[in-house]
């Protein structure tokens, strides 16, 4: 299933009954939606063509033109690639490598395929022109949280990670409109993350998210929202796609930001790796 028609069979229970009924019609006839004016999609589901709008807004798109767009590129690709693969009992160690890589695969497709790069560019324009960097998230979110401002401190970025939650909320409560908050959260539900960006919104600071694609409280909470691929999520699986899906969107900004300022991030990148060679030379390790 594609991102978008996930993210609406995952909300639809909480839409108002007639944008429920408007769900459940797109899911249900997809690739005759996308050929569909507004008009006739009205007619056809039985909503208004106002509930059509908002129920496209709802999903964080421009309007109708821009779902079916975006809803057409996904269904023209999404039938060659195998599903997701869950945990099952008994499996061959053989079968377990080719389910893995088969899962990170398409979670890096998946990724890529739906990336607003109008959005992407903002993110990057704001990480570069920050005064101070302070990224949110919590457990596996919390990982690649961290793995981002590590890549960023070895650039001469001024980043902060703090794994407590009231730590977050502290250093939050610093910023000033000339730094960003950078909150990840897969399913862009977990209230730690969202108090802290909320706290830095407060303050002035530039908002980015980056969840699952589709409507969440931290991507609308957000001034510039970034989404990797929503996963069809089975309760053994765990959070390893998603993760692979997160970072795959964190190193592709950082790449960006140094393809932006080559001559003057490469030379810290060399020193970094330098200086830590140096020294665990010296220490023997």
């Amino acid at each position: 299933m594609s991102n978008i028609l996930q993210a609406i069979r995952e909300k639809q229970p909480s839409l108002h009954r007639k944008e429920q009924e408007l769900a459940q019609y797109v899911l249900e006839h997809a690739p005759e939606v996308i050929h569909l004016s507004i008009t006739e999609l009205a007619e056809r589901s039985g909503a208004s063509t106002a509930t059509v709008s908002r129920f496209c807004r709802s999903f964080l798109f421009k309007g109708y033109a821009d779902f079916r767009m975006k809803l057409s590129a996904e269904l023209v690709q999404v039938p060659a690639k195998p599903s997701y693969q869950d945990i099952v009992a008994g499996n061959s160690l053989h079968s377990i490598v080719q389910a893995i890589e088969t899962n990170h695969l398409r979670s890096i497709s998946d990724t890529t395929r739906q990336l607003d790069l109008t959005e992407l560019q903002r993110a990057v324009d704001a990480l570069q022109q920050a005064r101070r960097i302070d990224l949110y998230g919590m457990a596996t979110s919390g990982i690649v949280a961290l793995d981002f401002q590590q890549k960023l401190v070895r650039i001469g970025k001024m980043a902060h990670y703090w794994p407590d939650s009231h730590m977050q909320i502290t250093s939050a409560s610093s910023l000033t409109g000339q730094d960003v908050a950078f909150a990840v959260s897969y399913s862009g539900e977990t209230p730690e993350t969202n108090d802290a960006l909320q706290c830095a919104k407060e303050r002035g600071a530039l908002t980015i998210s980056l969840t699952k694609f589709g409507m969440n409280r931290l991507s609308q909470t957000s001034d510039i929202r970034l989404f990797a691929s929503s996963l069809e999520e089975g309760m053994r699986r765990g959070d390893m796609a998603s993760r692979i899906a997160l970072l795959h969107v964190v190193d592709i900004l950082f790449t960006a930001l140094v393809s932006e300022q080559f001559d003057a991030y490469v030379p810290l990148l060399e020193q970094s790796f330098q200086q830590v060679k140096k020294y665990r030379k010296e220490k023997g390790r």
